[in-house]
C-alpha cells in the first residue's frame, strides 16, 4: 500500500521505477530483520512487544466467537496463495522448461537479418535463432539461457509487416537481455521463496506488468517506431466490454476468462501508452524511493 500511494503521489509513471518501488516489498524482508537486530538486539523482547505498533502474537491468539482462532484464516490464507502461485505460476513455467529443454528446436529457420544482429549488438547479447513454428493463431514467445530463440508463428508472421515484425522481435529481445541480469534472477528466486505470501503475489505480478512496458521502451528505443509496437500488440488484443459474468454451468472455465480478461486490459494499457507516448522517463525518483524506503523501514521496525 505504502509504495502504491508513493507511486500515486510523486506521478511516477516510468515502468522501470515504478518496478523498482514494487522491489522494495519482496527484497527488503531480507535485510531488515538483521538489520532491526543490530540496532536494537532487545527488539523480540515483552517489553518491545507491548509498545510495539502491532504484535502479530496478539492476534494469532484471538478467538472468534470464542472458538475459531484467528490464525485458521492466516493459514487459509497462506494456503490459497500458495495454490495460486502453484498453479498460475509454477506449472506455466515447469511445462515452457520442459518443452524447451531439449536441444531440438521444431521450425524453421526465419532470416530477419540485419535487424536481428544489429540489435543484438546494440543490447550487447548473442543473437538468437527465430524459428518459425506452423501454427495459425499469433504466436510469438522466447527461451532464455546461454542459446536463446524466438519462437513465431507462422499466422502472426502472415499478420505482421515487416517494420511491426521488427518491432515484435525487440521486444523479445529485451526480455532475453533483461533475463540475463542476476537482480531480476534473484528476485524471481525470492518469489518462490516466499509463495505463500500474498502481499509478494501481488507485486511481484505488477512487477511482471512493469517488466513488459520496460521491454516495450526497449523495444522502441531499437526500432524508434511506437506505433509500429502498438499495432503489433493489437493483433494480441480481443477487444472485450467487460469482465465475463458468473456462469454456473461453466465454473470450472471461469478464471480462464477471468486472467482472459485481465490479460486484454493489460495489453490495452500498453497500447494506449504507446500511441500517447506518456513512458514517464526523465522522472526524478531518487527522493521519493528514499523517503518510501525510510517509511517502510520505521513503520516495520515498530510491527513484531
Amino acid at each position: 500500500m505504502i509504495t502504491d500511494r508513493a507511486l500515486k503521489a510523486w506521478s511516477i509513471y516510468d515502468p522501470l521505477v515504478r518496478q523498482r518501488f514494487r522491489l522494495i516489498v519482496i527484497l527488503f524482508p531480507i535485510v531488515s530483520f538483521p538489520l532491526y537486530q543490530l540496532i536494537n538486539p532487545a527488539r523480540s523482547s515483552v517489553l518491545f512487544r507491548l509498545d510495539a505498533l502491532f504484535d502479530v502474537n496478539r492476534w494469532l491468539f484471538l478467538e472468534i466467537w470464542g472458538f475459531i482462532p484467528v490464525s485458521l484464516f492466516f493459514v487459509l490464507m497462506f494456503v490459497a496463495t500458495s495454490l495460486v502461485f502453484f498453479f498460475q505460476e509454477m506449472l506455466p513455467v515447469l511445462r515452457h522448461t520442459l518443452d524447451t529443454e531439449h536441444p531440438e528446436h521444431e521450425g524453421t529457420h526465419l532470416d530477419v537479418d540485419p535487424f536481428m544482429g544489429e540489435a543484438s549488438r546494440r543490447l550487447s547479447i548473442k543473437k538468437p535463432e527465430v524459428l518459425l513454428i506452423d501454427d495459425d493463431s499469433p504466436i510469438l514467445f522466447s527461451t532464455t539461457g546461454k542459446d536463446a530463440v524466438i519462437f513465431v508463428s507462422t499466422g502472426l508472421s502472415r499478420a505482421l509487416p515487416p517494420e511491426q515484425m521488427h518491432a515484435a522481435l525487440a521486444h523479445e529481445l529485451a526480455h532475453i537481455a533483461r533475463n540475463q541480469r542476476p537482480l531480476l534472477i534473484a528476485v524471481f528466486l525470492l518469489r518462490i521463496i516466499m509463495f505463500f505470501n500474498p502481499i509478494v503475489l501481488v507485486k511481484f505480478r505488477r512487477a511482471v506488468r512493469d517488466e513488459e512496458k520496460i521491454c516495450d521502451d526497449i523495444a522502441v528505443s531499437l526500432t524508434q517506431n511506437p506505433a509500429a509496437l502498438a499495432a503489433t500488440l493489437s493483433v494480441f488484443y480481443q477487444k472485450t466490454d467487460g469482465p465475463p459474468e458468473p456462469d454456473p454451468r461453466k465454473l470450472f472455465r471461469q478464471p480462464v476468462s477471468l486472467e482472459e480478461y485481465s490479460h486484454n486490459l493489460h495489453l490495452g494499457d500498453r497500447i494506449r501508452r504507446l500511441e500517447t507516448g506518456a513512458d514517464g522517463r526523465g522522472e526524478r525518483w531518487g527522493v521519493p524511493f528514499l523517503i518510501t524506503l525510510l517509511t517502510i523501514a520505521v513503520l516495520n521496525y515498530f510491527i513484531v
